[in-house]
């Protein structure tokens, strides 16, 4: 099985990084020797609401977490209109993943786009969940109408909105659509990781048909726009039957959270300006990148996420390797899209410098 960087419910802090947490909380920037561009991180760093909340919450690291997490399970209700009990807190994915596979057996299978985003699937392959794969469109979307073909008689469907690693965003009327028939048909899990990146998110979300009662799920993770790649939290929206399984299972249980990652997710979640901020100045960087892929006559995806995916002359495999030399990594490749190459954005001058690299 693949490590992903979902796989752990909480997060933690090392002694050396609590004692620097207030300066790199307002330097974001890495050291400009090296560059890591290959992790969708949010390079503009979290809300400075973040820094105060996770000191406040020191001193009570010798406590295990109990009301807190009902509380923030109260907050993340009220910011996505459903009920707590359809809220489960934690990196979510994989134990779902493991959840359903092992519940279903050797008649499990996982409908879901290829190529993608490995944190649900990869778990549940681990323990004999047999995996349907669906190629995506000429657009490099989410192939609506094959995944729909495809998810009759599955134990459930994965889709992840924009997608990783084209970034590619569902038409929301169509995407909306599709999860309303294939909820008829199976369980559908939405990764909605990079959805505020594509702006007008109150349309695309999915979190309403949450609300409404589809048999559906929809996962958020606070390690994208919101900043808080370090800490490891995210949440699950799901129907309140699977959200009580999971927590009978202890998934999302106060003594797996993290108070820290609690705390500051709850500062983060709160602070929808700075979220707003992200995404304003994460798109102009987008924009600038497309604008230049597009004078070299490099093709590329509508990405609407905080990478860019495109094809150069040359393989991911050497794009990585020259970048690697000019300390900056940038991650694997995609198969079968091997001769596609993803990006994360950085900072503008980071971007800047990986473009004369590859300019040159």
């Amino acid at each position: 099985m693949r490590t992903t960087r979902r796989l752990v419910l909480g997060g933690g802090l090392t002694a050396g990084a609590l004692a620097a947490l207030p300066a790199a909380a307002q330097s974001p920037a890495r050291s400009p020797s090296r560059l890591q561009l290959g992790l969708n991180e949010n390079p503009w760093g979290p809300s400075p609401r973040v820094a105060p909340a996770v000191r406040a919450a020191l001193g009570q690291v010798n406590r295990y977490v109990e009301d807190e997490a009902a509380a923030f399970e109260r907050q993340v209700a009220a910011f996505e209109g459903v009920t707590p009990d359809q809220v489960v807190v934690g990196e979510v994915l994989a134990p779902l993943g493991l959840h359903l596979a092992l519940a279903a057996g050797s008649a499990s299978r996982f409908v879901h786009s290829a190529p993608g985003y490995a944190g649900f699937t990869d778990p549940a392959a681990a323990v004999g969940g047999r995996l349907d794969p669906v190629p995506l469109n000429a657009r490099y979307e989410n192939d609506l109408p094959a995944l729909l073909a495809r998810a009759d008689g599955a134990t459930a469907l994965f889709v992840v909105n924009p997608h990783n690693p084209s970034g590619t965003v569902s038409d929301p009327a169509a995407f909306h659509d599709f999860l309303r028939q294939a909820a008829r048909k199976t369980l559908v899990i939405v990764d909605e990781a990079y959805l505020e990146y594509a702006g007008d998110y109150a349309p695309r979300t999915a979190a309403p048909l949450v609300a409404q009662g589809l048999n559906l799920v929809v996962f958020r993770t606070f390690a994208k726009v919101y900043g808080l790649a370090g800490l490891q939290l995210g949440y699950a929206l799901a129907p309140a039957d699977l959200a009580g399984r999971l927590k009978a299972k202890g998934v999302g249980a106060p003594h797996s959270l993290d108070r820290l990652a609690l705390a500051a997710g709850g500062a983060a979640l709160a602070d929808q300006d700075h979220v707003r901020s992200v995404v304003r100045r994460t798109a102009v960087e987008r924009d600038l990148y497309h604008a230049w892929l597009d004078r070299l006559g490099w093709p590329r995806t509508a990405s609407k996420a905080n990478f860019v995916f495109f094809r150069a002359p040359r393989p991911q495999v050497e794009i990585a390797s020259v970048l690697r030399d000019q300390g900056v990594d940038i991650g694997r490749a995609h198969p079968p899209l091997t001769d596609w190459t993803r990006i994360s954005l950085g900072l503008p001058e980071e971007n800047r410098r990986v473009r004369a690299v590859l300019s040159a």
